[in-house]
This record gives C-alpha cells, sequence and structure tokens, in this order.
C-alpha cells in the first residue's frame, strides 16, 4: 500500500506528498510563488519535471534554471537551494528515488552488472525522461496497479540512466531474450494474466512466471503482443466489465467484480477504452426495454 500524506496550504503556495511505505520512493506535486528552499540535499536520486513557471536555484557552484517542460536532477547528498525565478510562481513534481530502488531495477535490467550512475547536469532538456516521469508520478500517488507502478518506474529509471548520466553506469548491457524465448515467456505471463487479471499480480510475480527478468519480459511481452503486461491486465478486466453490465449489473458491482480498486478508476479507464460510460453502456439494451438490475 501506499501513503499518501495530505496536502499543505500557504497562500499561493500549496504543496501535496506523497510517501511509500515499504521503500524509499517519495513524491511531491507543488506550486510556490513566495517559498524559499535553504540550501539542503536529499538521501536519494531527486527528479523534478517543470510544468509552468522557472525554478532558480544553486547546485555545484553554479546558478541554474529550471523552466517548462525542463528536469531538475540530483544526484544523493546534492547540496541545494531554490526560489520562483517568476512573478507568478512556478509548478512542479518531483520524485526522491532511493538508491537501493535504483540498484534494483539496474540489476534486474544488466544482471547486476551496472555500477551506480551520477548525473552532472543538475537541469535537463529531454522530453523523454520528462514524459517517463509524469507518467511515474500519477502512478504512484494516485495508488495505480502494482505492474503499472513498476513499468513506469522501471521506464523511468531507463531512460534517467542511458539518457542522461554521466557516469558510473559501465557499459552493461540489458539481458536480452531470443526471439523464441520471448515469445515463451509472453505465452506464460500472458496465461497467468488470463487466469488471475483480478489479482494485485506484481512484477515479480510476473517475471517469476516467464522464468527472466522483470525487464526482459516487459519487452517479450510487448513485442508478442502490443502492449505492456499491466495494459493487457486492464483489458481483461474491462472485458469483465462489460459483460457484467450487459447482464444487469451495476457499475459499481462491476468494477468490484472485475478487480478495479474503485469506481472512479473504472469510470475513467471505461471512457478512455470505449467512448461511453459504463451506464451509457449498460443501457444500452438493444431498444428491448430496461433490464432490471442485479446486485452482488
Amino acid at each position: 500500500m501506499s501513503g499518501y500524506e495530505g496536502q499543505a496550504d500557504g497562500g499561493d503556495d500549496w504543496a501535496s506528498y506523497w510517501r511509500d511505505p515499504h521503500r524509499p520512493l517519495e513524491a511531491m506535486h507543488a506550486h510556490f510563488v513566495r517559498h524559499v528552499f535553504h540550501l539542503h540535499s536529499h538521501d536519494a536520486y531527486s527528479f523534478a519535471v517543470t510544468e509552468s513557471g522557472a525554478q532558480r536555484f544553486r547546485c555545484r557552484g553554479g546558478g541554474h534554471t529550471s523552466s517548462t517542460g525542463m528536469i531538475m536532477a540530483f544526484n544523493p547528498d546534492d547540496p541545494h537551494d531554490g526560489e520562483s525565478a517568476e512573478e507568478l510562481g512556478f509548478t512542479y513534481r518531483i520524485m526522491h528515488i532511493g538508491p537501493e530502488v535504483v540498484r534494483d531495477v539496474l540489476d534486474d535490467i544488466t544482471g547486476g552488472r551496472a555500477r551506480m550512475p551520477l548525473f552532472d547536469r543538475p537541469v535537463v532538456d529531454d522530453p523523454v525522461l520528462a514524459r517517463a516521469l509524469r507518467r511515474l508520478h500519477p502512478a504512484l500517488v494516485g495508488g495505480a496497479d502494482p505492474l503499472v507502478r513498476e513499468e513506469r518506474l522501471t521506464a523511468a529509471v531507463t531512460a534517467m540512466v542511458r539518457r542522461n548520466a554521466s557516469s558510473g553506469t559501465g557499459s552493461a548491457a540489458p539481458r536480452e531474450l531470443s526471439g523464441g524465448g520471448q515469445t515463451h515467456a509472453a505465452r506464460r505471463v500472458r496465461a497467468l494474466l488470463d487466469e488471475a487479471y483480478e489479482r494485485d499480480l506484481t512484477a515479480q510475480d510476473l517475471a517469476d512466471a516467464a522464468g527472466c527478468s522483470r525487464f526482459a519480459l516487459y519487452r517479450a511481452f510487448r513485442a508478442v503482443y502490443g502492449m505492456p503486461p499491466s495494459d493487457y491486465q486492464r483489458l481483461l478486466r474491462l472485458r469483465k466489465a462489460r459483460g457484467l453490465l450487459a447482464a444487469g449489473h451495476s457499475a459499481a458491482d462491476a468494477a468490484a467484480l472485475s478487480g478495479f480498486a474503485d469506481q472512479a478508476h473504472f469510470h475513467r479507464w471505461f471512457v478512455r477504452s470505449f467512448g461511453v460510460t459504463p451506464g451509457m453502456f449498460g443501457r444500452a439494451d438493444g431498444g428491448t426495454g430496461a433490464r432490471p438490475r442485479v446486485h452482488a
């Protein structure tokens, strides 16, 4: 489970903070106009995407500015301060990722052959990494399914290290499966998802079923089925929910019985996938009249 720490409001300044209770992984979404950060550092890798405005700060003996769309990248124990560089302030999303979390991802990718990364540019202009971080943040704070969180964490760490690390990563290449090995691994994972789609399966559950690393599993599944395992799991849940709605179940019952964490999450993904609300789909009875509602 994840821990959401609530929102602090200081007039024009506001912030929401989230912390994982089981591993060193934290996230904040904030807008600051008047707040000035005193010189400080974190015992984690910190990556922040500036959503609007600009923040200026000092780090490693120089002054820097991160404006809309740019990324701030801090190594563990990098002293830095910060304040708004614009009258209207700035909005950003920042994630603090503990070295052991980064190590776990890199070890999974390379089989333990990579060294820990270092970043010598406190400000990075990298749309690929920015997109990966913008996808990771809501998955963390929004309580997404375990598969979604782990896939997006792996994608973000991979983009950080391969595209922006200046040293320390070594030359270790990711462990790859052969074409036949990819197909075999993907089919084994699909069989598990087909059987237990409503369960909160973890990335390690799937990797164990496939007999390979989590990273190799992601690549294999996408290569064979054209989507990540988390998308396939969600699709199975949506298909189950469609059947329940067609049979007369309420949207709340369909969400719960098909494995969605809450009705809002179910509603959002149903509309995104099918273009209509669950209620509209459930009422589309071909003109034969209203069906009696079924309650589990």
